[in-house]
This record gives structure tokens, sequence and C-alpha cells, in this order.
């Protein structure tokens, strides 16, 4: 069984986003359900993150509550086939002709393009 200084060693991603409303920062851990605090800048957001993630995990490890571990880019490969219609393979093999780059780079900018659009 993990103990607290396990958990806090382990590289937790840590989200922090502009208040725009209130103002300052909100900071939050994805794979801590509920973990989340505040601070008026970002160095005292930062920190108020780091014992808030310590608070969370003392209690979750006090009341027997599973604990994720983070997320690891080690498991994604960076890679996956796709099958897609001739007509759009065509397509992209055209724009990114066009645009000077090749397909896989064109793709990957359409996509992360995308993701970045969709995660707002």
């Amino acid at each position: 069984m993990k103990t607290l200084n396990d958990y806090m060693g382990m590289p937790y991603h840590m989200e922090i986003v502009e208040d725009k409303e209130e103002g300052g920062f909100v900071v939050s851990y994805p794979d801590l359900p509920g973990c989340i605090t505040c601070g008026e800048t970002i160095e005292n957001a930062v920190a108020n993150a780091m014992d808030a993630k310590k608070a969370w995990l003392k209690a979750a490890l006090e009341d027997g509550i599973e604990i994720n571990e983070p997320d690891n880019l080690e498991t994604y490969s960076g890679q996956f086939k796709l099958r897609i219609p001739r007509s759009l393979h065509r397509s992209l093999a055209e724009h990114s002709k066009k645009e000077g780059v090749s397909m896989n780079q064109y793709c990957v900018y359409l996509l992360s393009k995308n993701d970045a659009a969709y995660s707002k």
C-alpha cells in the first residue's frame, strides 16, 4: 500500500486556469476528482495547490478512497492507424501539397487545431 509521501512524489498533472470573472487563478488536478483551489497569483495558486493535493490525498487515504495514479504519457506511442475514404485521402494530400508540408504534418496540424478548439 502506498503512503502519502509516495503519492505526493508522483507527477500529477496540474491545470491552471485564469479566473477572468473573479480574478486570480484556479488550479485543479484532473486525476484527483474534486481537488481544486485558487490563488491571487500563479505562484500563490500553485503553492495552494500543493497544500490542497496533500490534504486531498491524506483524506482519501484515511477514508479508504481509491486514489488514481497520474496519467502516464509513456503508455501512448504517438501512433495510430486510421482508415479514411479515398476522397478524403485525396483532399488531405492535395491540401498538404498546397501548404508545402507532408500529409502527416498537415493531419497533425488539423487534429491539434480541432483538439484545442474542443478543449475550450
